[in-house]
């Protein structure tokens, strides 16, 4: 059988009640205390606006409450799988037809023959320019140069007496001494052997290729005795036809000898 709720307490009440015996328990208790307290003043009557209490309402029969509700159903978890895609294939695009590009045009030169004889000018003018600078450079024969040998001057070849390749004049030297120029230089005796009575004719030539045709100057010296590896100074006149000014340094300067005495 179903109870009803009491509308003041709210309490369900059996259905053989016809009042609620819990609010009949309440109102006792009330009375007995009200009974119990001396009275009161009534209290203020409301205002006019006051809300006006609901009136009684029929109690409402409830319905059971529906049954609980069962547990959802325990899933299990399944691993977490990569979905995989397919590539997708580009579209193709057309392509367009290829560039043309205009033939290349070859610009006119020069004939071949002209270049050919261009290029030989060329290695002309430059043999030419190197021959020149070489002649000018005084290039000639280092022998020249020392004053050794000189083919086209026959008097310079001419050796007479054994006694001259041992007899060497070095450290010449053509200054001016008493408004006179003289020949200051060093007779060495290369030999072993003693030489009494030594005479010579010394020939002056510029070690320069312009200057081989004619000497610079000549003198003569006479000693009565150089030992075996001696040296002697000498200073003898210098027969010259040139101004002082006009001879060359001495380190362009070669000294030939013609021994006199003894004679061979």
């Amino acid at each position: 059988m179903f109870s009803w709720i009491c509308p003041q307490c709210g309490r369900d009440v059996p259905p053989s009640k016809t009042d609620c015996p819990y609010c009949a328990d309440r109102a006792r208790e009330a009375e007995a205390q009200a009974a119990a307290t001396p009275p009161q003043a009534p209290p203020p009557a409301p205002p006019q606006y006051a809300q006006q209490p609901p009136p009684y309402a029929e109690p409402v029969q409830h319905a059971a409450p529906p049954p609980p509700a069962p547990p959802p159903p325990q899933y299990a978890q399944q691993p977490h799988v990569q979905p995989q895609y397919a590539p997708q294939p580009y579209p193709q695009q057309p392509h367009g037809a290829p560039a043309v590009w205009p033939p290349h045009t070859a610009k006119a030169g020069l004939p071949t023959w002209v270049m050919s004889v261009g290029v030989a000018l060329a290695l002309l003018l430059l043999g030419g320019g190197v021959w020149y600078a070489m002649q000018r450079s005084g290039g000639s024969n280092p022998a020249e140069k020392a004053g050794l040998e000189n083919p086209s001057n026959a008097s310079r070849q001419k050796v007479s007496n054994p006694l001259q390749k041992y007899i060497e004049v070095v450290g010449l030297r053509m200054i001016n001494q008493n408004k006179k120029p003289v020949a200051k230089f060093v007779v060495v005796n290369h030999s072993s052997t003693e030489i009494t009575d030594l005479a010579a004719n010394v020939t002056l030539w510029a070690s320069t290729s312009r200057s081989e045709e004619d000497s610079v100057g000549s003198f003569s010296f006479k000693v009565p005795s150089i030992g075996p590896n001696e040296s002697k100074d000498l200073t003898e006149p210098l027969k010259t036809k040139f101004k002082m000014y006009e001879l060359p340094d001495w380190q362009n300067t070669t000294a030939e000898i013609e021994i006199t005495s003894p004679a061979p």
